[in-house]
């Protein structure tokens, strides 16, 4: 590695540790945190993610949400052996809520710090598989949550490190979820890619699985051969019905996401068309 790029990569370590002090109030620069547009979502990336939802720990991403227990009873005998508590799992702190919205591929975060004021009582968050990516938006929270901590506001939103191909049911429990968004995900044009698009047969029974009956999934992409291709993939399965246009255009969250995401401004500045869909999760028939 040459010297010139180990002193860039050393001034951005040095730029976002300065910026994670606890009394820093700077919105962090992207320049800091570049990183490649896509990664590959079969490679091993090294996550860490609980085995079950109800093993999540949430209380680090959402702390003003976190439940006081009272201590475990005493007489509660502990476990007998070092390899006993070695195999026993840490309790997770509880939070009062569920997470209801998620942003698949949060990007930036554009769209999460846009929705957490539009729906203050809903815990929101952002999936994102880069790393610099992920840790921008967390320093972006943070700063946010700093400006207006007398207003309370960006307290219900968060973001994670995950890869939602393999690992969404880890996260959330079946029906858990009001909305899930995709917005303007990798196209992958050539044909042998296809099967790294976030929207497929098998990833729309995922969503069918955590999102309740009557949840939305909002998608919006600037490449109308992907529009036709969710739309298709959406249409075909049992679970979803396409909402009518008129509907669409009367949820408040469609011009956020047409115009908030950092995707989203740059189809904007190029003159280019946004497609947009959504598609609510129908009940289950009866056996």
């Amino acid at each position: 590695m040459g010297r010139a790029k180990k002193d860039r990569r050393q001034k951005r370590e040095d730029y976002r540790a300065a910026l994670r002090e606890d009394d820093v109030t700077e919105l962090p620069r992207k320049k800091f945190y570049r990183q490649r547009a896509h990664a590959n979502p079969f490679s091993d990336h090294r996550l860490i993610y609980p085995p079950h939802p109800d093993q999540m720990d949430w209380s680090s991403l959402y702390p003003d949400y976190v439940v006081d227990e009272p201590q475990q009873d005493q007489q509660t005998p502990a476990p007998e052996t070092p390899s006993d508590r070695e195999l026993t799992p840490a309790r997770p702190k509880r939070i009062s809520k569920d997470v209801e919205v998620a942003d698949i591929g949060c990007g930036f975060g554009g769209l999460l710090v846009a929705l957490a004021p539009l729906m203050p009582e809903t815990l929101i968050l952002g999936l994102e598989i880069r790393v610099s990516v992920t840790q921008f938006v967390e320093d972006r929270i943070k700063a946010l949550r700093r400006q207006n901590e007398a207003a309370g506001l960006y307290r219900n939103v968060g973001v994670l490190r995950a890869n939602t191909m393999k690992f969404l049911p880890n996260f959330f429990r079946k029906g858990q979820l009001a909305k899930v968004f995709i917005c303007f995900p990798d196209p992958h044009f050539k044909a042998r890619k296809h099967k790294q698009r976030i929207v497929s047969t098998t990833l729309n029974s995922e969503y069918a699985y955590v999102l309740r009956p009557g949840g939305i999934v909002y998608t919006i992409t600037d490449v109308p051969d992907l529009h036709e291709w969710m739309v298709q993939h959406f249409e075909a399965h049992p679970s979803f019905e396409r909402v009518p246009e008129d509907e669409q255009e009367a949820d408040p969250c469609v011009p956020i996401m047409r115009t908030e995401t950092e995707e989203g401004k740059k189809v904007e500045r190029h003159k280019g068309q946004k497609h947009v869909a959504l598609f609510r999760r129908l009940e289950d028939p009866a056996w």
